[in-house]
């Protein structure tokens, strides 16, 4: 059985392994990976907008990897929709790079667990094998946090390199041209990066969970023997 002290740091191991799980699930589900400002071009080419005039054709648009929203400002006032990616609007993103995306989060959650399985086994025994013990512990935070930081780098990829704001917000568009004027990560998409911080923090913690503790070790008090104590 493993000490105290080593219990409690497997202990904080499985607790930050099993946030990591539910940072990435909710990622997942709440679509706010990224925010921007849309401009409507041909509204503002129709009317030969001034900068003043600009305000009226800004509007906003947000998204996550399954749904988000869209206001747009064509100079008739504002109006809201929502969209989902699934299943016509991935055929006009990088329909691979997004599902790689959702892949390897999906692939985290498991890779998640399994870290935190291992953290418990080694809180409540000392496995026989090392690949079983704090090694294992690593390998497999190692992977979990790599895979997030990969999808992490894809999605921001597809948002510069496949100008993937630009392509949903001109989706089914007939009539007007959308311009992103500027783009902003949220809360979805530091949510992720705080789930392989999750893992990384775990790595500290294991190396933390081998520093030996120092031995408190007791005095043993001599006993004198004086002619006295003899006598009586």
């Amino acid at each position: 059985m493993p000490g105290w002290f080593k219990k409690a740091w497997y202990g904080l191991a499985s607790l930050l392994s099993f946030s990591s799980f539910i940072l990435i699930i909710v990622a997942l589900v709440v679509p706010h990976w990224l925010s921007g400002k849309i401009l409507c071009q041909t509204g503002v080419d129709l009317v030969n907008a001034t900068d003043r005039e600009l305000v009226k054709f800004i509007g906003d648009i947000y998204y996550g990897l399954f749904r988000g929203c869209k206001v747009r400002q064509c100079g008739l006032g504002s109006r809201q929709s929502q969209f989902t990616i699934f299943p016509h609007l991935v055929k006009e993103l990088n329909a691979g790079l997004h599902v790689m995306i959702l892949l390897l989060l999906f692939l985290a959650l498991a890779l998640a667990l399994v870290s935190m399985g291992f953290a418990i086994l080694n809180m409540i025994q000392v496995p026989y094998q090392a690949v079983n013990g704090p090694g294992g512990i690593c390998l497999w935070n190692v992977l979990a946090g790599g895979v997030v930081a990969l999808a992490i780098a894809s999605f921001m990829a597809a948002v510069k390199f496949h100008v993937l704001t630009e392509r949903i917000a001109n989706f089914q568009e007939k009539l007007f041209q959308f311009v992103v004027l500027e783009e902003q990560y949220e809360e979805s998409f530091w949510i992720c990066v705080a789930s392989a911080l999750a893992h990384a923090a775990n790595l500290v913690v294991v190396a933390i969970s081998h520093i030996p503790l120092p031995e408190i070790k007791t005095k043993i008090e001599e006993a004198t023997v004086t002619a006295e104590d003899i006598l009586y």
